[in-house]
């Protein structure tokens, strides 16, 4: 019976596949496309991959694409790539883990664009291939995935253009770190609701949740936390950037006409890349679709939302 499941399980991902497949075909009609080449998205971690692929989306539907990268070499070269294939690309260097070089790049990009209308905070980082668990690197996975995606939104925030269809925010991020999943969920019932309860949601909580887990691996006592078993430092991380993306929806609801700002997270699933050690069962081309999806819904006020697929699923 489980067996059967099973296989309906992956027919049914498979037919998703194929109906997404074919709406990537379908342009946008004049009265659905809000954006032109005066609109800017910004991509972060867009060298390799589901970031490459972000900005060859985008860029190919007509947007101007800021690609960044921590290695200027690499994302210099990206770039070239994409404008040779004549899509209006641009690219500077950005350190998601280090505050100046946000800066640097936030006074480059108000100078030379004016802001933004897209963020994609698509870098992130993972060392565990296969079913390994090493968390020696749990520091810096949290930092990159969790911290230095709410730095980017703290200082892109500020420079969002002002539209009537409002600015944009996507937050690349991943099933493994939901709160309620049937597998990998918190073992802490009690930091479980205070994370799943919007009114009890705080910077400060999801902030001392991470720190506290950080502490517990150099400590050797993170089994006993109750944290996700598998992928654990990833898991925490993206569970930590999915409760920010309800947190910050909650926070930029407040904001009048013309000024709205709409963030949303979504997992692009076990993706063909570096990441993955090239193990995953989807192409970086399928894996990059819902998030430009999301950047481009046409007039509708969706927020605070977990998207997979081009469809939502509970945090």
């Amino acid at each position: 019976m489980g067996r059967n499941a099973n296989e309906k399980s992956k027919l049914r991902r498979e037919q998703r596949r194929q109906e997404i497949s074919l709406l990537r075909t379908i342009p946008y009609s004049d009265h659905q496309r809000w954006w032109s080449a005066e609109t800017i998205a910004v991509v972060t971690g867009g060298n390799r991959g589901i970031g490459f692929e972000h900005s060859r989306q985008l860029a190919t539907h007509g947007l101007t694409v800021i690609l960044t990268s921590r290695d200027s070499n690499v994302g210099a070269e990206a770039a070239k790539v994409l404008q040779e294939g004549g899509l209006n690309v641009a690219f500077h260097q950005l350190d998601v883990l280090d505050p100046l070089s946000i800066k640097q790049f936030a006074d480059w990009l108000q100078q030379n664009y004016g802001g933004l209308d897209i963020l994609i905070n698509n870098a992130g980082i993972n060392f565990n291939l296969g079913a390994n668990n090493s968390l020696e690197h749990a520091r810096e996975v949290v930092a990159t995935n969790y911290f230095g995606t709410k730095s980017m939104i703290e200082a892109m925030i500020p420079l969002m253009k002002a539209s009537n269809v409002g600015a944009r925010i996507v937050n690349v991020s991943s099933r493994l770190g939901r709160l309620n999943g049937r597998r990998n969920r918190v073992g802490d019932l009690t930091l479980r609701q205070q994370l799943s309860d919007l009114n009890s949601l705080s910077v400060e909580l999801i902030d001392g949740a991470v720190s506290t887990f950080v502490q517990q691996v150099e400590e050797g006592t993170w089994e006993a936390g109750g944290w996700p078993q598998m992928f654990t430092d990833y898991s925490v991380s993206k569970l930590a950037v999915n409760a920010y993306t309800r947190l910050m929806a909650r926070g930029l609801s407040d904001r009048p006409d013309g000024q709205k700002i709409y963030i949303n997270c979504y997992c692009p699933g076990w993706v063909k890349t570096a990441m993955t050690g090239y193990a995953g069962n989807i192409p970086a081309e399928e894996g990059a679709d819902t998030g430009v999806w999301l950047a481009l819904l046409p007039d509708q006020a969706i927020t605070g939302k977990f998207f997979a697929e081009r469809r939502e699923i509970s945090f």
